[in-house]
């Protein structure tokens, strides 16, 4: 038999959610090897995304099984309050079993997605729901502009044919274009020559196209007004974008059956569903990938310099070697891991 009565029965009003949940996807199954310093990368991503993001937000973290020392981490920051919504995965889902929980369970209408290894610009939330808020049928918006696969930005490009002003050129600088990719390890004299080869698509959207108005007002006034208003790249991203909740519970579930490589699934299909896929006009996310020295790069008003590579480490940077170390890798990886 009951004793007494439930005191939540009492209460008179419950916690409200911010519109926008920020939601981070992380993973850090030890701490050596590549992912000596991933901790402090999550770290510095954190931080720098609550520096002036320019709109108020919850923090929603999904943790894929990392090891215990992350995990207690992540447990001191959510009880510190810097983390509200954390989900401790067992086991890594992969990214779209991750994807399945995290875009269907964020409590936002809005849900600013992003990898653990981003850096944050102040105003980045704010320029996002801005491109979001005022163009029409917009999927995603990624927060700086890179050049992305023109095939998953079709459906964007034919739209602002028929109701912005479309561009194509160079528009994003070599130094933003170089600092993304050299950020994936690529090689710079290949990036030379893409950059060269490939353009930017620039969508400028025209001033009656402002957020006050309804879709269909925007679509319709658009050509008729000579003056632009919001400017914006044709493309976007998976590894950080904001995007309306709804939107994204269309292309849900993902089944996935791979841990990584597969999540280009989700531009794809926003391309094929006729989504809009933006990109703000300069730089306000980063990538830090597995290190810090970018930040510390910053810090000293400047990129970390290019070490000259050793002869061993130029070796094993052959194709060959290096798909063969690479293959040896990821099979002792899975023995562990998996």
């Amino acid at each position: 038999m009951r004793k007494g009565q439930n005191p939540a029965k009492f209460a008179k009003t419950v916690a409200k959610p911010e519109r926008i949940t920020v939601a981070v996807l992380n993973y850090i199954p030890f701490l050596s090897g590549f992912y000596s310093e991933a901790l402090d990368v999550l770290k510095v991503s954190l931080e720098t995304m609550h520096n002036d993001p320019g709109l108020p937000f919850d923090l929603m973290i999904f943790d894929n099984g990392s090891c215990p020392e992350v995990r207690d981490w992540l447990i001191s920051e959510k009880e510190a309050g810097r983390i509200q919504y954390l989900v401790l995965s067992e086991k890594n889902m992969g990214k779209g079993g991750a994807w399945n929980i995290i875009l269907a369970g964020a409590p936002g209408e809005i849900i600013a997605y992003a990898d653990s290894d981003i850096l944050y610009y102040p105003g980045w939330l704010a320029r996002s729901v801005e491109l979001l808020e005022t163009f029409p049928k917009v999927g995603m918006v990624t927060a700086r502009p890179f050049r992305t696969n023109p095939e998953y930005h079709s459906s964007t490009r034919e739209w602002a044919t028929q109701n912005a002003a479309l561009e194509e050129g160079q528009f994003i600088p070599w130094e933003n274009f170089w600092e993304f990719n050299r950020s994936l390890g690529q090689d710079e004299a290949e990036n030379r020559k893409v950059y060269a080869e490939t353009v930017d698509y620039k969508v400028s959207l025209r001033a009656p196209l402002l957020a006050k108005q309804s879709p269909v007002e925007r679509e319709t006034a658009a050509p008729h007004n000579p003056q632009l208003a919001v400017t914006a790249f044709a493309g976007a991203s998976h590894w950080q974008f904001v995007a309306y909740k709804a939107t994204l519970a269309q292309f849900l579930p993902f089944d996935m059956d791979k841990p990584m490589g597969q999540v280009k699934q989700l531009d794809q299909r926003m391309n094929a569903a006729g989504y809009l896929r933006l990109m703000v006009s300069d730089p306000l996310v980063m990538n830090l990938s597995n290190t810090t020295d970018y930040v510390k790069g910053v810090y000293a008003g400047k990129q970390p310099a290019p070490k000259q590579a050793s002869l061993v480490k130029r070796l094993v940077q052959a194709a060959p070697i290096k798909k063969a170390l690479l293959a040896v890798y990821d099979q002792i990886f899975k023995w562990y891991y998996s």
